[in-house]
């Protein structure tokens, strides 16, 4: 926002959750919206008279400040509380979590872009732009279909405490590491047992070697097109070092163990598109094992294709109700409607959408032009346990978590068509 962050110095934060009135709110100046709460940039000189049409549009000020001077408003991408734990001295204009408007100084806008994290990502505030909303459901029909409901209900808590009691056994998950392996030859196993075509693919990590365990089904058309669902099985303690405690409940053993119980459901489905399964690893050191995945894919397999679908981190109930976020990109849009009707039918999910991809493995696929879309947790960022040895199983909801698999088996259902 340099071109007139300079000049305008007064920011407004004004709250509605109603389509009308954030439309009043945005026709009153430059604006950025992140869910419910819109911020409003003007001069300070005309800043009493936005007040006063607020007022009278009886919407809500939440918040006012002045823009400090010599400092610019930067957008944030977070993993966990990652940004404001490093930099706690720089001003958060707003805090969603996941998202972060931040006033940083000028001088320190370079320092921060060259550390070259992976934890965090800091971009210029785009104005008239959302960063992220809660979705608008297409669909005006709201019984499911059988089908597709029968196989929702064959999704099985038990069933998937089990497949994360035995991820968190592993003393860590950490890629390089001899548990990693361990954890790759089991959800291999588990894969190959429910009578997948399954393989496990070596990738670098520097000078060391990791893998990816990938799992096929084979449609029955003579032109399929692919649906892929993948989760990462590694996990990291940023805490204590490589070599310390990472149980990853969270982060992701709820991603892996959801990927798992999904295999187990759509074993014996008779479909026409082709279904894979990956478990990536070195996601949490760079998203290494998505990286090279689609680096190795060629452009008929990228064709192939429909969509991906990403679960890291969908077992922290950091809401009030079970919500979950769907961040992708513009040529994820027609999937992230899709899945956020999906919602609507067979669950009871607050949805948010984000078209700022970060951090996770679908971002390897849309880099490749490939639409994929991450489904995590609302409101990760309230997530302080992510990364330590205190992601622990005891901390999970399987409430959340059962939701979250009953949006993405309905949506990757409907994808694959059934035979009858």
């Amino acid at each position: 926002m340099q071109d007139y962050t300079t000049q305008r110095s007064v920011i407004l934060c004004v709250t509605s959750q109603d389509i009308k009135q954030q439309n009043i709110i945005k026709s009153l100046g430059t604006w950025v919206q992140l869910d419910d709460q819109i911020l409003l940039f003007c001069p300070e000189e005309k800043s009493n008279g936005i007040i006063e049409k607020i007022k009278k549009n009886e919407l809500t000020l939440s918040n006012y400040s002045t823009l400090s001077q010599g400092c610019e408003l930067y957008l944030v991408v977070q993993e966990g509380r990652s940004f404001q734990q490093e930099y706690p001295d720089i001003n958060i204009i707003l805090d969603k979590g996941r998202f972060l408007i931040a006033e940083v100084n000028s001088d320190r806008v370079q320092e921060i872009r060259e550390k070259h994290t992976i934890s965090y990502l800091m971009k210029t505030l785009e104005k008239d732009s959302v960063i992220f909303k809660r979705h608008i459901n297409h669909v005006s029909r709201t019984t499911p279909v059988p089908e597709i409901q029968s196989f929702v209900d064959r999704l099985n808590q038990s069933r998937f405490e089990s497949y994360l009691t035995r991820l968190v056994s592993y003393p860590t998950r950490l890629s390089t590491s001899k548990y990693y392996k361990l954890a790759v030859t089991w959800a291999s196993e588990q894969l190959d047992e429910m009578g997948y075509v399954t393989r496990v693919e070596d990738f670098t990590m520097g000078s060391e070697i990791s893998q990816n365990v990938i799992a096929d089904k084979q449609g029955g058309d003579t032109e399929r097109h692919l649906i892929i669902i993948t989760a990462h099985l590694d996990s990291i303690n940023h805490k204590d070092g490589p070599g310390a405690s990472a149980p990853g409940a969270d982060d992701n053993g709820s991603g892996s163990a959801g990927l798992l119980e999904i295999a187990y459901v759509l074993k014996d489905l008779p479909i026409q598109h082709d279904l894979r399964f990956i478990l990536f690893g070195g996601e949490e050191q760079g998203l290494f094992g998505s990286k090279q995945y689609v680096d190795k894919l060629s452009d008929f397999d990228k064709s192939r294709i429909r969509v991906v679908i990403n679960m890291d981190m969908i077992g922290s109930m950091n809401t009030p109700t079970p919500t979950v976020l769907l961040e992708g990109a513009p040529i994820s849009k027609l999937v992230m409607d899709a899945l956020g009707d999906a919602a609507k039918v067979y669950t009871n999910l607050y949805v948010q959408t984000s078209l700022t991809p970060y951090a996770s493995d679908h971002v390897s696929f849309i880099e490749a032009g490939i639409p994929a879309l991450l489904t995590i947790e609302g409101a990760d960022g309230a997530n302080h346990n992510e990364h330590t040895p205190n992601d622990t199983i005891d901390l999970i909801s399987y409430e959340l978590a059962l939701e979250i698999l009953r949006m993405n088996i309905a949506f990757v259902i409907s994808q694959l068509k059934i035979y009858s």
